[in-house]
This record gives C-alpha cells, sequence and structure tokens, in this order.
C-alpha cells in the first residue's frame, strides 16, 4: 500500500506543493483526500529532490491543506478496456457519461503508450473510401495514414468530421471496422451534436466517444486525445479491428499545453507554445500505423482550426511536418455555398499514389486525379484573369477551363454532408466534368482510357 502524506505546502490555482515525498515519479497519478471524504485526483508535473509539485485535474476551490491527505498511486493515468466499449461515450478522463456503467477491464494500459519499433512498421497501402469526393478522388486516405483537417474558425469541420466517421470504411473486406472520437475542449452543443449524429446515423454501434468540454480543466484535455488513442490501439492490436481515429479539436489541445506549460513556469517558444510542442504532437500522430503481423490498422484524421486561418502558425506548421499531408477547408469556398469547402489545390495526400489503381480503387483514378487537378488550378487561374482584365482577354480554351473551375466546384466538390459517393461514382463524375474540355486539352491521360470512359457527347 502506498504511503499517505499530510505534508501539502501550499495551493495557487490548480497547482499543489507536497513536502517531503519519496519514490515519486514524474506523470504519476494522485488522490487528495479530506476529512470529509471527498476526493480530487491529480497529476505530479514536477519532482525536485523531496518535494513534489502536483496539478489537480478539478478546481482547488475549498480545499483544506490542514487535513487533506495525499497518496501516490504509483502509476500514470490509466484506461479500462474491453470489447464493451464499443459504443460506448466517455468523458475526457474515460469515465462514462452516457449512464451504462463501468467498464469491466479485460486489460488496463496506460495511456501514454509503448512507441511502435520503426522496423516493425507496415506500409500504408489500402485505400479508405470516406464517400467524400474531394477526399477520395483527389486527396485519397490510406488505412495506417495521418492525414489532418485544417479548418478555421466558424467553418464546419464538425459536419465533415462527423460524416467522415458515418461514412468511412475500407472496401472489398470483411475486417471489422470502428471509429474512435475525441473531442477536445468543445462546446456542450457541439458535443451533443456529435453524441446525437453518432446515435442518430447507428455508428454508435462501431464507435467510442471521448469528450472534454471547453468548461473541463486543461489538464484533462491533455489526457483526452491519448485515452483516444490508447483505446484505438486496444481495438486495433487486441482485437484486430481497422481503426479511425478522428480527434478535434487539436488548437484546443495546445492552448492547453500551452496553459499548463506556463502554470510550470517553463521558458516559451514560438507565440507561448512550449519548446517541446512538436515533440508532444508527434507523440499522438506518431502511434497511427500498422504494425508487421498484426491484422489491425490506426488511422488518424486530426482537426485543427488554424488560428486566424494562418497556415504558418505553430500549430498547423507543426503538423503538417508530422503528418502525411492535409485536407484545407476553404472560407472563400464556404462563403460561395460549396459544401465541404474543401480547397483541392493547397490540399495533399502524400500517400494517395499509394491506395489507388488498379485492385485498389480503378484503372483510371491516377491519371484523371492529375487532370482534374492540372485542370482545376488552370481554370481557378483563368477566373482570376477574368476578374481583373474582362472576359475578352480569356482565350475560348481559357474561357472552357474558368467554366470548368465552376462546374468542379459545383457538382465534384459540392455533395453536402449526407451523400455518400462511392470511387466509381466520384471518378465517373470526374469524367463528366472532362467533357466540358476539348479532347486534346486531356494530356494527362492514356488515350486507351479516354476511348474507354470518356462519356460520348449526344
Amino acid at each position: 500500500m502506498s504511503k499517505e502524506y499530510k505534508t501539502i505546502r501550499e495551493v495557487v490555482g490548480p497547482l499543489m506543493l507536497v513536502d517531503h515525498v519519496e519514490n515519486v515519479k514524474y506523470d504519476e497519478l494522485v488522490r487528495i483526500k479530506q476529512a470529509n471524504g471527498e476526493e480530487r485526483i491529480g497529476k505530479v508535473l514536477e519532482i525536485n529532490e523531496d518535494k513534489a509539485l502536483v496539478q489537480l485535474f478539478d478546481s482547488s476551490q475549498g480545499l483544506r491543506i490542514s487535513d487533506a491527505k495525499v497518496r501516490f498511486l504509483g502509476h500514470g493515468i490509466q484506461l479500462k478496456l474491453s470489447p464493451d466499449i464499443l459504443g460506448r461515450v466517455f468523458d475526457g478522463m474515460g469515465r462514462p457519461i452516457d449512464g451504462g456503467g463501468e467498464i469491466i477491464p479485460d486489460v488496463t494500459l496506460d495511456i501514454n503508450g509503448e512507441p511502435i519499433n520503426p522496423v516493425a512498421r507496415d506500409y500504408p497501402s489500402e485505400f479508405i473510401e470516406t464517400g467524400i469526393s474531394a477526399i477520395d478522388g483527389l486527396n485519397t486516405l490510406v488505412r495506417g495514414q495521418k492525414l489532418p483537417i485544417f479548418s478555421g474558425s466558424g467553418l464546419p469541420h464538425a459536419r465533415l468530421a462527423a460524416q467522415i466517421a458515418r461514412q468511412a470504411q475500407v472496401r472489398g473486406t470483411d475486417d471489422k471496422f470502428a471509429v474512435v472520437f475525441a473531442a477536445m475542449g468543445i462546446t456542450f452543443e457541439e458535443a451533443d451534436f456529435f453524441i446525437k449524429d453518432f446515435q442518430k446515423s447507428g455508428s454508435i454501434e462501431r464507435s467510442v466517444l471521448f469528450m472534454n468540454l471547453a468548461n473541463d480543466p486543461a489538464i484533462e484535455r491533455i489526457a483526452t486525445p491519448r485515452m483516444a488513442i490508447t483505446c484505438a490501439e486496444y481495438l486495433a492490436y487486441e482485437l484486430g479491428m481497422h481503426v479511425l481515429v478522428i480527434m478535434t479539436d487539436i488548437t484546443n489541445y495546445a492552448e492547453a499545453l500551452r496553459e499548463v506549460s506556463a502554470a510550470r513556469k517553463e521558458v516559451p517558444g514560438r507565440r507561448g507554445y512550449p519548446g517541446y510542442m512538436y515533440t508532444d504532437l508527434a507523440s499522438l500522430y506518431e502511434r497511427a500505423g500498422r504494425v508487421r503481423g498484426k491484422k489491425g490498422s490506426i488511422t488518424q484524421i486530426p482537426i485543427l482550426t488554424m488560428p486566424e486561418d494562418d497556415k504558418t502558425h505553430p500549430i498547423p506548421d507543426l503538423t503538417g511536418y508530422i503528418t502525411e499531408g492535409q485536407i484545407i477547408l476553404s472560407r472563400e469556398l464556404f462563403m460561395k455555398g460549396v459544401t465541404p469547402p474543401i480547397n483541392v489545390l493547397p490540399s495533399l495526400s502524400r500517400l494517395k499514389d499509394k491506395g489507388i489503381g488498379k485492385g485498389k480503387t480503378r484503372e483510371d483514378h491516377a491519371d484523371t486525379m492529375n487532370q482534374l487537378f492540372a485542370a482545376y488550378a488552370r481554370g481557378v487561374e483563368a477566373k482570376e484573369l477574368a476578374t481583373i482584365l474582362g472576359d475578352a482577354a480569356l482565350s475560348d480554351v481559357d474561357k472552357k477551363y474558368s467554366e470548368f473551375a465552376v462546374e468542379f466546384e459545383n457538382r465534384y466538390v459540392t455533395q453536402g454532408y449526407h451523400t455518400r459517393r462511392t470511387i466509381e461514382e466520384t471518378l465517373d463524375i470526374g469524367w463528366q466534368l472532362l467533357t466540358i474540355l476539348p479532347k486534346s486539352e486531356l494530356k494527362r491521360i492514356s488515350l486507351d482510357k479516354i476511348e474507354k470512359y470518356l462519356p460520348i457527347e449526344e
């Protein structure tokens, strides 16, 4: 049994200093019990000889130093896991909030996980169909990949996240597919939207939800994504499932990191964020992937709102270095009524080539993806030119490209939040759009594929 201490020296805000402690470790969980039986939880932030600095998960209001007893539990934050975890909703610390009672664990795991041995990693190569054309067709998601969504304040990333969670599947396999959803620092309304959406669509049956609200403590926010990823590792590597982890909002997580860092009086880095933020984010993102010899896989879609829509801000900047691409939501497209407002030009999936083609999607996928991308880029350029110089400055071909860009946004990118398109439907829409351009402009597609797939104009 661990020792109890009555040596609390002081409490300042959420921080508590305990004197004369022995064998205490960094990140260890702490239980504080008061004379009236009330209990609070904290974790060790710092050790200095025989002093321990503890961060409380709850407010320190009403905590009486004189009669409180502190017990160090000898382990970090843990999550109870069993197959019954599917279909459940938890708070940010893994406590059930759906009225379904406690999980009787098959296994209890530390939420900080074990690093994956790089040699044991398997290369991501299987296509995940999200049912969203702008992702499946042009920025394909591959099993085991980490592909973040860069959004902005007020943009509909929550609806896009719910749509991906509802629709995503690994095609051509009977393997079990699960979604682990972690929400950090969101409002009660947003949490309610996600829970109801999952319940209404029936996708709750294959999902696990972790909800950390905006009024929950910052230290809890740092635990929430680790709870979700630990749950995903159990489902993937113990139960052999393919798991999609959706985390929103990473910006709120980074703000919590900054808050805790400031409380510890650490030297700040860029814009006040701690210098180790890159390492910290990597400790989350790098837990995605596939492991040789294990059937399951973990694919991550972290969502972050870029402060002031600035993709050079430290949070999207560092995320971009660690992950394999990004899906960028555009305020301009959102104002035009494009749903979802995915801007395909700056978006990128670095592994898209690995998950497409014959036997995975369709043989014409790579060629049409390159042609659509190039045509849309030229069409956007033509539209900008027309804005500055007027339509008279455009050649006939430029006018065709300008028309293509408008139709591409209206028919390919726009599909609403409740339409699920198969990859075949997405590819066919792409071919229909290419009929707008003269056949001589389709320079990125081989002639045999043009003959086979290009619709004949009536």
